[in-house]
């Protein structure tokens, strides 16, 4: 499905990639709780056109993006009986929520009605005057969003920071100049849309690509493939950074004609950035430079490697490897992501709730040199557990297993041929905390990195880790 990209037009001077146009109206097909729908429908909403939110599930879920639209003129059609042909009859465009997927009626019947379909994202790049750095890939994502933003900052670039890690940044759209900069988070879902619109942003960078959102995407190669989307567009004088240790992404050096550094690769190339050890050596076009890691606050190989493909993007966007280096030491890290929540009687209680997909938990698990009392599981997305559970086998002193792939988790455990810790199941986030408590001893890490997606237990992985942290200080 690829609809005729949206060009928007009004009597306002062009700024960006395109255009500003307001249609009259406007329907938002999926609300969600990223921020992105909300976004979209306070941009609409503010510049007079009538806007529709039309969502499937109740206002109770919508708690959140609801409120922050409160006080605009906009209609929402919520609920079951939504998504039918009167959320759509006469409206000009259709902005579809990442979260449809799209094989929905709903999107079926906008498209049956004659409204054109877009994606916030792709309104933001057409729309911002501002070069875009945006960041993919299934782990690490937001860390390197953040690191990057950080770095932009202390370069002395005004810089918004959103997507994924943020929310929407149209609303602030017409605060935006050419010299800033916009560093956004995008996910599989979001990058696939891209193909509606042409577009991709100024620096694409890709972190690494292993199985994740199998429960949408049909396999592996569809995954991939979404991803890959950021960069098909790009021309000469954009940028994609590449994970060069990743066998799928060191295969798209065809992947668009933005020029293609890679980072952690072993081989020479007439650009490139390589990790060794405690810094991270950049060279293009004659130019040279090296980053410094030493100082920086976040643990774990894995952020070593999210520092390094942030502080390359930063470089190819001007800035210096002081104003970097200062980022990365400045740089607390972000919520649920290897979170120090609390150290309470010699042991510390980590939060990574973020960590929604196996391969997550194996990097969580890594990160740590002491005894992990971990609690893991939650609901599926169709991926293995078979790998997730050896690591866990070798790796953790006792695990406290929670949600409805409990038992695939405790069989993967069981069946990896290592000594088996001792598995204790909970009913509850609440209870798994108090049981992990009992069994960790001084020394201990208590880390609860799920392996699965939130949604059997939660809203989203946010609630979970700020239901962990309530545990923990509770305790």
């Amino acid at each position: 499905m690829r609809p005729p990209p949206v060009r928007l037009r009004s009597g306002r001077p062009e700024h960006g990639r395109g255009a500003r146009a307001i249609p009259r109206q406007v329907t938002i097909l999926g609300l969600g709780l990223f921020g992105g729908g909300a976004g979209a429908a306070r941009y609409f909403a503010e510049r007079g056109a009538r806007v529709i939110v039309s969502d499937l599930r109740p206002a109770a879920s919508l708690a959140e993006s609801l409120k922050a639209l409160e006080g605009l003129p906009i209609e929402f059609r919520l609920g079951p009986a939504s998504g039918g042909k009167e959320d759509f009859a006469g409206s000009e465009l259709v902005i579809v929520n990442p979260a449809v997927p799209p094989d929905s009626p709903s999107l079926a019947m906008a498209q049956r009605c004659g409204a054109r379909l877009d994606a916030e994202i792709n309104l933001l790049l057409r729309l911002c005057p501002a070069p875009v750095a945006a960041v993919t890939g299934t782990n690490g994502k937001s860390t390197t969003v953040a690191l990057l933003g950080e770095m932009m900052r202390q370069a002395g670039r005004r810089t918004w920071v959103g997507g994924n890690l943020g929310g929407s940044l149209l609303p602030q759209v017409d605060e935006m100049a050419a010299g800033d900069i916009v560093v956004i988070e995008v996910s599989s879902f979001q990058s696939q849309r891209l193909a509606w619109a042409g577009l991709s942003p100024h620096l694409g960078a890709v972190l690494n690509l292993t199985p994740n959102h199998l429960d949408r995407h049909r396999d592996m190669a569809e995954y991939a493939e979404a991803k890959r989307q950021l960069l098909l567009r790009q021309g000469p004088g954009d940028f994609a950074v590449l994970n060069g240790e990743d066998p799928i992404l060191r295969t798209w050096t065809d992947a668009g004609r933005g020029r293609k550094l890679f980072f952690g690769a072993e081989a020479e190339a007439p650009a490139g950035i390589r990790l060794a050890g405690e810094t991270v050596r950049l060279w293009r076009d004659g130019r040279h430079a090296e980053i410094a890691l030493a100082r920086m606050r976040i643990p774990g190989a894995h952020n070593r490697f999210n520092a390094a493909c942030a502080a390359a993007s930063a470089w190819l966007l001007g800035a210096e490897p002081k104003a970097i280096e200062a980022a990365l030491a400045a740089f607390p890290g972000l919520p649920d992501r290897l979170e120090l929540v609390a150290e309470s009687g010699g042991v510390r209680y980590y939060n990574d709730s973020i960590a929604t997909t196996p391969e997550s938990t194996m990097v969580a698990l890594e990160a740590f040199r002491e005894p992990i009392v971990l609690i893991a599981g939650g609901s599926s997305k169709n991926l293995s557990f078979e790998e997730v559970g050896r690591r866990i086998a070798r790796r953790a002193k006792a695990v406290v297993l929670i949600g409805a792939t409990a038992p695939e988790i405790e069989r993967a455990i069981r069946a990896a041929g290592e000594p088996v810790p001792p598995i204790h199941p909970a009913e509850s986030l609440e209870e798994a905390v108090r049981l992990a408590h009992r069994i960790a001893r001084p020394g201990d890490v208590v880390l609860l990195s799920p392996a699965c997606a939130s949604f059997d237990m939660f809203r989203n992985y946010a609630e979970r880790g700020r239901k962990f942290r309530e545990a923990v200080r509770g305790l």
